[in-house]
């Protein structure tokens, strides 16, 4: 284990919390300061549970431990999965000071957080992240939720964790497919508020590819830092906070197109911020030696630069008129004004968009 634990806060006045960063923290640090009464339940899958639940379960010296462990995979991010948690709880007559315990990657974590925003009208919960891309964007901020076949992430609400412990070592059980989702969410905070965190990047891509520990751990405190900022300035994303959505409206279509779980989140987020890039450029905000620089950083990482074979503009249209940034039936994205810059636009000409669409869409 590494002496070096980084630690930030999300400064929500009263609901503050800490998020620590460091090797070997999952199993050797006592989160028991941050549950309330006697009960924890730890909600995992089946493929962290045989991994980290027992160093997860040691983390709370002195507490009744329970764990439920769900199937892995984001088709799985639903109404009845949830209901197994709710019916753990109620079986094992979990009280209202009770803490879940969000152990996994962003499936897990938007489900515990739900479910704990829920039960008894509201639990506390900690999140401990074990993928990158859950550490660097969905364990922070506290947006919870499910899917609904509809639309990603329809259903759910703003519940803020604990703490955050991210143990950079759990990503090395990570495929480089999974490594390249996680990047997807780091680089998009380089595009939209962070320059010299995108020059960074533009240097060490490789490096993260590989799991450099420093490295990693370097794009995480950046990545995090940022986002702890702009959630503490707008909590429930009534502005600001909305440019931490590049690409997902374009993204959230591609996952549900293709059905939850055959595009990782961060792949779709990959691809459509390429895509927004490109309509950014069609716009006239960025250069097209701009665009390239954003979609070669995003390729370099391993990401797909185009959507599924056979979407078409229509399905995108379609799938993207329900995104929950959109209002009054206008649809809001997020552009780059300019590299290092997002803005959130319903001003998009209706031509650049269809440019954009079919110039990506592979229809035959």
């Amino acid at each position: 284990m590494s002496d070096t634990v980084r630690e930030l806060a999300v400064d929500l006045g009263e609901r503050s919390y800490p998020i620590l960063i460091g090797q070997g923290l999952l199993g050797s640090r006592d989160l028991s300061e941050y549950v309330q009464g006697s009960q924890v339940l730890i909600v995992t899958n089946e493929a962290v549970a045989p991994l980290y639940l027992d160093r997860a379960k040691s983390c709370f010296p002195g507490k009744s431990v329970d764990t439920v462990i769900l199937p892995d995979g984001e088709k799985y991010k639903d109404w009845q999965t949830l209901n197994l948690i709710f019916d753990h709880l109620l079986q094992n007559r979990h009280s209202r000071k009770t803490t879940l315990v969000a152990l996994g990657g962003g499936v897990v974590g938007d489900m515990t957080g739900f479910a704990a925003a829920c039960y008894q009208r509201g639990v506390l919960f900690i999140q401990i992240p074990t993928t990158l891309l859950s550490q660097v964007d969905s364990s922070v901020g506290g947006k919870t939720g499910i899917n609904h076949p509809l639309g990603k992430n329809m259903v759910g609400a703003f519940h803020q964790p604990e703490m955050v412990l991210i143990d950079t070592d759990t990503l090395s059980s990570l495929p480089p497919r999974e490594v390249a989702a996680g990047l997807a969410e780091v680089i998009k905070y380089g595009l939209i508020r962070e320059i010299e965190f995108l020059d960074w990047l533009e240097a060490n891509v490789d490096r993260l590819v590989a799991l450099d520990s420093p490295a990693i751990a370097e794009a995480i405190l950046r990545s995090c830092a940022c986002k702890a900022e702009v959630v503490a300035k707008d909590e429930r994303e009534g502005g600001l906070r909305a440019i931490l959505n590049l690409g997902h409206t374009f993204g959230h279509a591609i996952e549900t197109f293709a059905g939850y779980g055959n595009w990782l989140h961060g792949e779709a987020v990959g691809t459509g911020m390429i895509m927004a890039a490109d309509l950014s450029a069609r716009e006239g905000m960025i250069s097209r030696e701009q665009f390239d620089r954003a979609a070669t950083l995003i390729k370099r990482a391993g990401l797909p630069e185009l959507p599924p074979q056979g979407m078409t503009p229509d399905d995108f249209r379609n799938l993207m008129a329900v995104d929950k940034k959109n209002v009054d039936g206008r649809l809001r994205l997020v552009l780059l004004a300019d590299l290092g810059k997002a803005i959130v636009t319903e001003d998009a000409a209706a031509e650049n968009l269809a440019a954009t669409l079919a110039g990506f869409c592979r229809c035959d």
